[in-house]
């Protein structure tokens, strides 16, 4: 990586810069600061020596002889300085270590990477010069190179340059860490295919089921299966899996006690086993002015799913598109099954702006039906305790968090985005069912699949209702195409609410909490339990986005609890910049990460 100076050496340019060049950042600081993915980013970095926006302790009298020239001069220099600062501050952020797998190198044949989109052979085993273009283009960054990709069918990688595009805003994605995927033999990945089989017979099971008194069969047969994988990693309550924690989040992060980056640690967000599964946030109508952006939902019929037949299955492996639609329910409803949750993620819902709707709109008396939650501002918003003024578009208010989710979406993106496509290239969960169909249909052996998938109670049952030892998935062209690990909509999900907990008090209640009527989801019934906090219910939109995508069948436990922290830092990154902007007197923000520690940016 190349940095350059900041423009003209012009004695403008040399009195608003006033500090050491660019390859001297860090020294003068007593050093580089190394960031890791469970550190979330460096410190915020005070901008000092800033030039004064207008005269300071003027009077009307003294500020009238200060021009309109001399008040904009100081105006560029300050914004100028701040950038610089902001950029040598990010600059600063060393590149993190980025392990992988080692299932490129081990399978000369590919099995272990995400080939989809490429030519494949009637195995379903990549062509290897296609694969090799695919990486010389990865590796040119050329467009030419990327142009030159033999494609199987008709789809398109999805945005591989994207993630190469520089951030003006916070860190790039070299700069960002994730563990290695789990490897393609190991228990840990057989452990999360288990949980996929399970998740693909209960996606019409009411979620209402998930909980402890549950009398539903396949809901207990998935506890009691899961509880005997000791390489599973998602929630359980006094070490055990329950109905109750069943399919519920996680997030992992880089173990900062680990220089190599290898170790992950996995943790279950605060707040996330509170409740109903899913977030209040997805379950009430957002006012957006004279109109609403509804929680009901066009969802797929019971019993649509895909890709379980050999055919459909090789020709999505080769980038086809599907052959047959979804079918969907003509009634809409609140989510209240896998398969709602599924169908609700599968194309960019509005979830994180209704978030922001609902926790900057106040309750409305008149019509109830156009209020939100009503919820304050993080107690560190300068507005807070203004007598004379609020915060707005510009900075601190609601308008402002709005536009900053789409910002932090876009460059989260380009981070996981640049893990997917540049470092790890994890094969997703419909490749991985193929495997387990040749080894057991076909006797391929030398398919490394792990004995605890293979003899999973799960995968029996899931042959005996879909015909196949393919994973069934909801939407007709599975997975988008490029690699599983990290998720993007996670990415998306954890980048976002991240924010919101950042700008929003996120210890408040939720008032009126609801759930799906059991008995009929078109309607809302009162949720009588714990209370359930902003920042608990946060955690949980991030999740219910995240896993959504498994329901579905396309992506991994470990692909969205890697992005929860991923994601995490990203935001923290743009938080960081942000902070060096304002001219209001602010501190800090302050907020709980998805592991419970407390962040101060």
């Amino acid at each position: 990586m190349t940095h350059r100076g900041h423009g003209s050496d012009s004695e403008d340019g040399r009195a608003a810069r006033g500090r050491a060049a660019p390859d001297a950042v860090g020294v003068a600081d007593g050093g580089r600061r190394r960031f890791l993915g469970a550190a979330g980013g460096v410190a915020a970095i005070a901008v000092t020596g800033l030039p004064p926006l207008a005269v300071v302790g003027a009077t009307p009298a003294r500020a009238a002889e200060q021009t309109s020239e001399e008040a904009h001069l100081a105006f560029r220099k300050h914004a100028y300085v701040v950038r610089s600062t902001a950029a040598d501050a990010d600059f600063a952020v060393e590149v993190a270590p980025h392990p992988v797998n080692g299932d490129e190198q081990k399978y000369p044949n590919l099995i272990g990477s995400d080939t989809r989109g490429l030519p494949h052979n009637e195995r379903g085993e990549v062509d290897r010069a296609a694969f090799d273009a695919a990486l010389m283009a990865y590796a040119s960054g050329d467009p030419a190179d990327f142009e030159a990709i033999p494609l199987g069918g008709k789809r398109k990688q999805l945005n591989p340059i994207g993630s190469l595009a520089v951030n003006l805003t916070g860190c790039v994605g070299p700069q960002f860490a994730v563990p290695p995927a789990p490897t393609l033999d190991g228990a840990t990945r057989a452990s999360e295919a288990v949980e996929l089989y399970c998740q693909a017979l209960l996606r019409d099971v009411p979620l209402s089921e998930l909980t402890n008194d549950t009398r539903n069969k396949d809901v207990l047969a998935a506890v009691d299966e899961l509880n005997k994988l000791a390489a599973f990693n998602g929630p359980r309550r006094d070490g055990n899996v329950t109905p109750e924690t069943l399919f519920r989040g996680t997030a992992l992060y880089v173990d900062a006690a680990d220089p190599s980056g290898r170790t992950g640690r996995y943790v279950t967000p605060p707040g996330t086993l509170q409740g109903p599964y899913i977030s209040q946030f997805l379950l009430k109508d957002a006012p957006y002015g004279s109109q609403l952006i509804p929680a009901r939902i066009r969802t797929a019929a019971a019993g649509t799913d895909f890709l379980t037949g050999y055919d459909e299955w090789l020709a999505i492996q080769n980038g086809n598109p599907p052959a047959r639609p979804t079918s969907f329910d003509p009634t809409p409803r609140y989510i209240a099954t896998g398969r709602d949750l599924a169908e609700y993620v599968h194309n960019n819902p509005a979830a994180f702006w209704s978030a922001a709707l609902l926790l900057g709109v106040g309750p409305d008396k008149a019509n109830a039906e156009y209020g939100g939650f009503g919820i304050p501002f993080s107690k560190s918003n300068p507005y807070v305790k203004s007598k004379t003024q609020t915060g707005g578009y510009g900075t601190f208010g609601l308008p402002y968090a709005q536009g900053l989710l789409p910002l932090t979406a876009s460059l989260a993106i380009r981070v996981a985005y640049w893990q997917k496509f540049y470092v790890h290239r994890a094969l997703r969960p419909e490749a991985y069912g193929g495997l387990i169909h040749h080894r057991i249909a076909s006797k391929v052996d030398a398919y490394p699949v792990h004995d605890d998938v293979l003899n999973s109670a799960a995968l029996a049952r899931s042959v005996g209702k879909f015909g196949s030892h393919l994973l069934s998935h909801v939407y007709p062209e599975g997975a988008p195409i490029h690699s599983t690990y990290p998720g993007g909509a996670a990415q998306i999900a954890a980048s976002n609410v991240t924010i919101l907990k950042a700008l929003f008090d996120e210890d408040a209640v939720i008032p009126n909490p609801v759930q799906p009527d059991p008995k009929d989801p078109t309607k809302l019934i009162p949720y009588q339990g714990e209370p359930l906090t902003v920042g608990g219910e946060l955690n949980k939109l991030a999740w219910n986005y995240g896993i959504g995508r498994d329901w579905a069948g396309i992506h991994w436990r470990s692909d969205f609890s890697a992005s929860l922290a991923l994601g995490e830092a990203v935001a923290i990154s743009v938080l960081r910049n942000e902070r060096q902007t304002y001219r209001e007197p602010f501190g800090k923000f302050t907020f709980t990460r998805f592991d419970g520690t407390k962040a101060e940016v």
